[in-house]
């Protein structure tokens, strides 16, 4: 490929993290939203990031054998067709107000989103210099980290009305006002999705325009041989204690991330008292302070050890999030974005402890690894049933655990000296 051909392939599939960063971050916006529009309880209106991460957990593999059929940039675009698919349906979603067709709906796109990323990582290394492939992948993953900001706060303007019955209100109400203000509560999701396929749409044009070199690993088995013994080999890995250690840690990790940020505007309205809105730009702030906990984490790691810094940042949410428990007001709010910035490096920190030293089998457990973000559908419910059974400051004591099992995991670790840094989120 030309100079320039490669700038614009390189263009292209960094679009793919920007896009599926934020419909991943929309969804404490949705979480809110459809609390509100479907009249859910905290358990329920939890199920949005349970629908979009079974997706994650269930279409990686079955996404790496399409890829090695039909190629990767036929993977990628199937993944846009998906992803764009996902958010047209959220138009009828709406027009019926129907809370499980919305989580089906969402469920396509994170299918899409799976493709995506299963995808968007090894074509990154090949577009270039294989001495830049880091930066490569770094760059690209920076737009990964913007959408995360973005996407709560375009959320925030376009799709939350600001608007919250009380139930006097709410019970002052007909059944006729009532389901009409349901209704166009529900029908400020549809543009803003609609706007989303669409632009997806033109990304998978562009992208089967463009020509993309297509990666071949001389050294990787056919998928035939490769499923015959696949259970033996997960079976042999899953011996290596650090691997599953590592597993369950990525478990904790990525299901205190979706409930922390999952019901931020929740928490904010209940304890700190903040409205919708204002609730949705500190939520905005809070992803901009784990972009930059991202950033700085990794500028650190230069001069400390990854896995004592790790630790750190463990300790310091378990004792945040011990400080929010006991206080009100908006100062646990901003407390809460303290969070949010020590979570940062724990996804690409856990990850690439995990996988030291696996040699040839670092494919296949860096799989079981992605695997655990499972523990993004499993957690929300968690705090969900917590909130419901109690409130919502009580909801926010489950991530103490998840960080205090990512701390175990980081001193079983503490001997390990340099870390190479070698996946995100």
């Amino acid at each position: 490929m030309s100079k320039d051909k490669k700038l614009i392939a390189l263009a292209l599939v960094t679009s793919l993290f920007f896009i599926w960063g934020f419909a991943l971050n929309l969804n404490p916006i949705l979480i809110a939203h459809l609390k509100k529009a479907c009249q859910l309880t905290d358990f329920q209106s939890s199920l949005v990031d349970s629908a979009s991460y079974f997706a994650y957990f269930l279409l990686p593999i079955p996404a790496a054998r399409f890829m090695h059929r039909y190629g990767y940039k036929g993977g990628i675009l199937l993944g846009l067709v998906l992803f764009a698919t996902g958010a047209f349906l959220f138009f009828p979603a709406a027009a019926v107000r129907s809370y499980a067709f919305f989580l089906s709906a969402l469920f396509i796109v994170f299918s899409g989103a799976a493709f995506l990323e299963t995808a968007a990582n090894p074509y990154i290394t090949v577009l270039g210099d294989p001495e830049t492939a880091t930066w490569r992948i770094n760059f690209s993953q920076s737009f990964n980290g913007l959408a995360a900001t973005l996407g709560p706060l375009a959320g925030g303007v376009f799709i939350l009305s600001g608007k919250t019955l009380t139930p006097t209100q709410e019970a002052a109400m007909s059944p006729d006002q009532l389901n009409s203000y349901l209704n166009k509560e529900a029908s400020s999701v549809q543009i803003p999705y609609l706007v989303i396929g669409l632009v997806v749409l033109v990304v998978a044009f562009l992208i089967f325009k463009t020509s993309l070199p297509e990666i071949v690993d001389e050294n990787e088995p056919a998928v035939e041989e490769e499923s015959g013994s696949l259970l033996k080999q997960i079976g042999s890995l899953l011996k290596i204690s650090n691997l599953r250690n590592g597993i369950i840690a990525q478990f904790f990790y990525v299901g205190a991330q979706a409930g922390i940020l999952g019901f931020f505007i929740r928490y904010s309205e209940r304890v700190a008292g903040l409205e919708e809105k204002p609730a949705s730009f500190y939520l905005t702030a809070a992803t901009f302070c784990f972009m930059l906990g991202r950033f700085s984490g990794t500028f650190l790691m230069k001069f400390i050890n990854p896995v004592k810094l790790l630790a750190f940042y463990c300790v310091m949410n378990v004792l945040l999030l011990i400080l929010i428990f006991f206080l009100h007001g908006k100062f646990t709010v901003i407390a809460l974005m303290g969070v949010t910035f020590f979570m940062s490096i724990m996804f690409p920190t856990v990850f690439s402890l995990s996988i030291r030293g696996l040699g040839q089998k670092t494919k296949l457990g860096s799989s079981l690894i992605i695997m655990g973000i499972v523990g993004g559908a499993t957690i929300p419910p968690i705090m969900g049933l917590v909130s419901d059974a109690s409130n919502i400051k009580f909801a926010y004591l489950v991530p103490i655990v998840c960080f205090s099992y990512i701390l175990y995991f980081a001193t079983t670790n503490l001997r390990v000296k340099k870390l190479e840094m070698v996946g995100s989120h």
